[in-house]
């Protein structure tokens, strides 16, 4: 799909611009946020994939990770490992308040699902525990979808899918069973708007994939069709 901006906006971002240089997050060159120099250091993530998780293994038969049957998702697909460039593009997007990161990063991503599609009618942000979003002032996989969903056309739904409770960042959870009772019952779709919807939820890590796993299952147990992840990178 092409990425046609309104003129408008065009002028916008061109005066932003001017106004505020962009610098490259890894090598500092003026120019872009990820510079072309750099976009060449990304790891990519090439197939034969596991069908759910995402993960290279051999042959693309399922790992043994998601051999046990437990996986509520049908699928999580991601362009890239996390590490090195997109590992520190995704802390300054989440911790550094770089917000305007957000753009680069769906252009990436809208790249990947053009060249590798995934079924979906609507975009679903992973969403923050209101206590986080008042620290953090944003949801980072939030800005994700609207700025993915600007550049696919598709519509995004902010408030379908709420977290309920507070818990620890997967990152700091130490082993699988761990991270899936961190985040069991954490979250709930409170209305029938996604009812036979194909939902594409939007992240920007997947470590176990425990709370895309459990996303996924409150939103087919509210009745949508099917549940794909996508995010910015897979933790490997």
């Amino acid at each position: 799909m092409a990425n046609v901006l309104p003129p408008l906006t065009k002028i916008k971002r061109t005066a932003l611009d001017l106004l505020f240089p962009r610098w490259c997050i890894n090598c500092g060159r003026e120019g872009d946020y990820i510079c072309s120099s750099c976009r060449g250091l990304l790891s990519l993530i090439t197939p034969p994939v596991c069908p759910i998780c995402g993960r290279p293994q051999s042959g693309g038969m399922l790992c043994p990770g998601c051999a046990d049957g437990q996986a509520k998702i049908d699928g999580i697909r991601s362009p890239f490992v996390f590490d090195g460039v997109i590992r520190q593009a995704i802390h300054e997007l989440k911790y550094r308040n770089l917000r305007a990161l957000a753009i680069p990063l769906a252009e990436l991503l809208h790249d990947y699902i053009v060249d590798n599609p995934v079924p979906g009618d609507i975009l679903v942000p992973v969403p923050l525990h209101r206590k986080r979003w008042r620290e953090r002032g944003y949801n980072q996989s939030g800005l994700l979808a609207r700025e993915l969903g600007k550049l696919s056309g598709l519509p995004v739904a902010d408030n379908c899918l709420v977290r309920r409770h507070h818990a620890l960042p997967q990152a700091r959870s130490a082993s699988v069973s761990k991270r899936r009772s961190n985040v069991a019952d954490a979250f709930t779709c409170p209305d029938g708007k996604l009812k036979d919807k194909r939902v594409l939820l939007i992240d920007d890590v997947a470590t176990s994939g425990a709370t895309l796993n459990t996303c996924a299952g409150v939103l087919k147990s509210a009745g949508a069709a099917s549940v794909w992840g996508l995010v910015m990178a897979i933790e490997l």
